[in-house]
């Protein structure tokens, strides 16, 4: 009965982990819906035509995703026609980070155009999900049938500030090899920003 009871709780432990992990590549993601900054709930299973989607977990307030801004509209701009279009997602808990809230999404939006829907994750449960801690962070995945599959994690690039001779623009280069037929040949890097704001308990 005892190794019964030791297993079960080493197997619990084990699913525990994996949950705090989050996705990774190879990962089956489940689909969402989270509010969109136009107030209708939103999917990417309402993206029909899409191939994949470059999921961008991000924020108003933190300055490395102010600074990528403009390279996800890019992003949005040059693969949604592709096939791969951005979703981005808003981590922050408004009561933690006020400059978060939703209608400061909007607002946000509006003054950048955004060309993509960016989403409200009010109770973190997506963010948690994908195993996002870091604004910003990419997901590039890739509809199969067996669901939408994670191909890539991390980071957008390796220049914050555009001053790096020696750039790699992981995301770009990942998407584009998946849209030629062929699996990312960097699938992971690590993302570099802000902290999550999380809800306190």
């Amino acid at each position: 009965m005892k190794k019964v009871v030791m297993s079960c709780v080493l197997l619990l432990a084990i699913c525990m982990k994996l949950s705090a992990q989050g996705y990774t590549v190879g990962s089956v993601v489940q689909d969402f819906s989270l509010k969109n900054v136009d107030n209708k709930m939103l999917s990417p299973a309402d993206f029909k035509s899409a191939k994949g989607f470059i999921v961008v977990f991000t924020c108003n307030t933190c300055p490395v995703a102010k600074d990528y801004e403009n390279r996800i509209i890019a992003l949005n701009t040059e693969y949604a026609p592709k096939g791969y279009p951005v979703i981005a997602i808003n981590t922050n808990d408004a009561v933690a980070s006020p400059g978060d809230s939703f209608a400061k999404m909007q607002e946000r939006a509006n003054e950048k155009n955004f060309s993509f829907p960016y989403l409200l994750d009010a109770d973190q449960q997506i963010t948690k999900r994908f195993g996002a801690s870091h604004t910003p962070t990419v997901f590039i995945l890739a509809k199969t049938n067996k669901g939408n599959v994670v191909e890539y994690t991390g980071a957008i690039d390796n220049d914050q500030d555009e001053s790096n001779p020696s750039r790699s623009t992981f995301v770009k280069n990942a998407v584009n090899e998946l849209i030629n037929g062929k699996k990312p040949s960097v699938s992971k890097t690590k993302a570099v920003g802000c902290t999550v704001k999380w809800k306190k308990a």
